[in-house]
């Protein structure tokens, strides 16, 4: 399938990787024993996630955020993300599904993407699968964001459309504030 190229507009104004550099896809295996798919935000290609017109992506309808993050949540976030902290996640995550049926593409993230939110994205694509196999369910996608939010707020934090409610001192406790 031929996509178009894309751009920040890709995901409006909420989830947008980069004008410049857009998701790469990779299979890789985590520590769980289905295979999660990760996307990375310094790529320019976007082969893997099926959008057609980057432009007209609106959040919470055509992709979903979700942050697992917990006490760690504070210091900035991807703007308009869902978080559902880890701890909750398991007695969240029927509610979640309910909620994002119809939500054809979902990330996954937390601070560095390498245990909450990998663990979390199985968790979720597994269920939905299943609900898919027996009917239930449309096609979705599901992917983690490689490098979490760590990595995101280091290329993104000083991008309003892309990270909102940022603190450098959380980041950098040497960044003054009253510069």
């Amino acid at each position: 399938m031929m996509l178009s190229r894309c751009t920040l507009s890709t995901f409006k104004t909420s989830f947008k990787f980069a004008s410049r550099n857009i998701a790469s896809v990779e299979r890789a295996s985590a520590t769980t024993t289905m295979p999660v798919t990760y996307i990375s935000p310094d790529v320019r290609s976007l082969h893997a996630l099926d959008f057609e017109e980057c432009s007209d992506k609106v959040p919470h309808k055509d992709y979903l955020v979700i942050d697992v993050r917990d006490d760690d949540f504070v210091g900035g976030n991807i703007k308009d993300c869902h978080n559902l902290p880890s701890h909750k996640f398991h007695s969240g995550v029927d509610e979640l599904i309910k909620q994002t049926k119809d939500v054809p593409t979902v990330i996954f993230h937390c601070a560095l993407s390498q245990q909450r939110g990998p663990k979390a994205a199985q968790i979720y694509a597994e269920t939905r699968d299943n609900l898919q196999r027996e009917g239930q369910d449309k096609s979705h996608q599901v992917f983690v964001l490689r490098g979490g939010f760590t990595e995101f707020q280091e290329k993104f934090k000083d991008d309003p459309l892309l990270v909102e409610n940022y603190d450098a001192t959380f980041w950098n406790p040497d960044a003054s504030t009253t510069d």
